[in-house]
């Protein structure tokens, strides 16, 4: 053990209080993170933008040009040791760099791929002499990296794989057949994180060179979007692995497959966030300069509560995926730099919130992007206006790393495990709200409108609203015991439930860290922004609870608890026309997303 900060263990926000001290936020960027993702953002609109055409027309020669030139700059080896040649950043400064490679459309994706799936299997599990053989040349680009894991009858359940690994008589190599499907990077790639089933049941991740015989890639597939990622099927025939090249432990392969994908649900929401930024300022631009009925778009209401809607999702998508890498970043920190194995024990922990950060970072793409096609009117659906190829590139994010709706499922169910085996004090939580809503001299939220009022009033409506998530829990949980998970609907309410609370919370605990460190004035920005977020989700979340009450319940019980719920909701919510338009004339003024009042928006400039 190298420190002895105490671990704020994943799911703990559903029945703790946050602390703004123990939340990271963007703001707290050092200047080696900030320089990162500015060289990421020069890099992206020097070498990237001026060459989207070619890029987006499906040859991949520029990109693995591009590919290298971003290895040779360090942005490649972000999860790499820097004793491989890598980077060796923490998670804040991987999500930095994400969100500002992100504005390179499907260039973007390619990096991530490689640099996320494509190599922490490598970095998290592989042996010391496969790291030593691999790691430097994938730190560069010499070799650029896939992740074979998708097959034509194994999407989301990926353990229903049926690609083949068979030890060879001489115990030497295991032989590899069958099929990848729509496998990123595979037109260019040198090396595949290949999962595999040896003697028919366990799972095991192998890495395999495109060189070796019996390697073969189908034709590019023809997307809906982001056209310029590689994406073919791969075909293992009778390929020879050397058994040095079995990535951890044989059998173990379902371990690596999900703790790269929990990784990987939190990249997804940190590029999602580049984009949503960008996006935004492209908005903002377009309706300061879009003249109708005489005056710029800009000026019309209508038009200014898309933007600030735009723009509070946006806060929150940020203030939650910046929490997660600090909550990540504070327990790796307590670990030596050569615990592997406890290094992937701490990336699984916040499995949960992995999962939080890719639902809701997919779906605020997915608003921004419309949005962002709205404003734009007729413009917005021509193929010259960026807002259309970014509306048709977000699409996949909802699918990409498990499906919206199985990352939904894996939420009440992984808190359920974790109860189980005493790792969160759900039960006990559970009861003490019960015991609370049941009290008819508890309380409603205090507080003004305004300043540090409307702060104390919003943090007490959040904690009503854990208590709504808890009380419904223990109402299914009582209700369906061991059949919970055959429960689809409920467990996608309470789903929605907790993510409406992990997104809410993070931004409150960002606004009220800079109103303690830069004084309410200079806050005023946030505290509006987390005021359109909390009325969004008591709103979606009050829909929610009563709709998950009347699918258990019914008669005079349902009556009961309907009561209860409207009481945990009552509320005064702030005045939305006025915080929205505010909203949006600090972005307008501001050239796009910006927390700050006055602070120019850092998006990619228009081409």
């Amino acid at each position: 053990m190298t420190g002895t900060k105490t671990i704020n263990q994943g799911g703990r926000f559903l029945i703790e209080e946050g602390d703004p001290a123990r939340a990271f936020t963007p703001e707290r960027l050092s200047e080696e993170q900030v320089l990162i993702g500015r060289t990421a953002r020069a890099f992206v609109g020097e070498r990237v933008w001026p060459h989207l055409a070619e890029l987006e027309s499906g040859g991949h020669a520029l990109t693995t040009e591009l590919l290298r030139e971003a290895g040779s700059l360090g942005m490649l080896g972000a999860f790499v040791p820097q004793e491989y040649g890598g980077a060796g950043l923490n998670m804040a400064g991987v999500g930095h760099l994400l969100e500002s490679l992100s504005r390179g459309a499907s260039f973007a994706i390619s990096i991530a791929a490689h640099a996320g799936i494509g190599t922490l299997p490598l970095v998290l599990f592989g042996s010391p002499e496969l790291k030593a053989r691999y790691l430097p040349s994938l730190a560069t680009g010499q070799r650029l990296a896939s992740y074979a894991l998708t097959e034509p009858e194994a999407g989301s359940d990926a353990m229903g794989i049926r690609t083949a690994a068979s030890l060879s008589p001489d115990g030497r190599f295991y032989v590899l057949n069958g099929q990848k499907q729509w496998i990123t990077n595979s037109g260019f790639a040198d090396v595949f994180t290949v999962y595999a089933k040896v003697d028919g049941e366990k799972i095991t991740a192998f890495l395999v060179e495109r060189s070796w015989q019996g390697v073969s890639t189908g034709p590019e597939a023809k997307k809906m979007g982001l056209h310029g990622s590689s994406t073919c099927s791969v075909y293992l025939s009778d390929v020879r692995v050397p058994v040095e090249n079995v990535v951890g432990e044989v059998g173990r392969g379902h371990v690596i497959a999900f703790t790269v994908l929990d990784v990987s649900r939190w990249m997804l929401a940190a590029g999602c966030l580049g984009t949503c930024k960008d996006l935004l300022a492209l908005s903002a631009r377009y309706a300061a300069q879009r003249v109708q009925f005489g005056k710029p778009i800009g000026q019309f209401p209508a038009i200014q509560q898309k933007l600030a809607q735009m723009a509070a999702r946006t806060f929150a998508l940020e203030s939650m995926a910046y929490r997660t890498a600090g909550l990540i970043d504070a327990h790796l920190e307590t670990l030596d730099k050569d615990d592997w194995a406890g290094r992937a024990r701490a990336l699984g922990e916040y499995a949960v919130e992995a999962s939080i950060n890719k639902v809701y970072g997919s779906e605020t793409l997915d608003y921004v992007a419309d949005e962002a096609v709205q404003i734009h009117g007729g413009f917005g659906f021509m193929q010259e206006c960026e807002a259309e190829r970014a509306y048709r590139d977000a699409r996949i994010e909802r699918i990409f790393e498990g499906t919206n709706e199985i990352n939904r499922m894996l939420i009440p169910g992984t808190l359920l495990r974790k109860t189980l085996r005493g790792e969160l004090p759900l039960m006990e939580a559970i009861e003490r709200a019960q015991r609370e809503v049941m009290d008819t001299r508890m309380a409603g939220p205090d507080g003004g409108m305004g300043g540090d009022g409307a702060l104390r009033r919003m943090e007490g409506e959040l904690a009503n609203l854990k208590r709504t998530a808890l009380l419904l829990s223990g109402i299914g949980a009582q209700k369906y015991l061991t059949a919970l998970e055959e429960q689809q609907e409920l467990l996608l309410a309470l789903a929605d439930l907790v993510i409406g609370i992990y997104a809410w919370e993070s931004a409150l605990l960002r606004t009220r860290a800079l109103v303690q460190q830069r004084g309410p004035q200079e806050a005023a920005h946030a505290l509006d922004l987390a005021q359109l977020v909390g009325n969004l989700v008591m709103d979606q979340s009050e829909a929610t609870a009563r709709r998950a009450l009347a699918g258990m319940q019914e008669g005079d019980t349902l009556q009961t608890q309907l009561a209860v719920v409207r009481r945990l909701f009552r509320r005064t919510p702030a005045n939305e026309v006025e915080v929205g338009r505010r909203v949006a004339q600090r972005v307008l003024a501001g050239g796009g997303y910006a927390i700050v009042a006055g602070a120019a928006s850092e998006a990619t400039p228009a081409r």
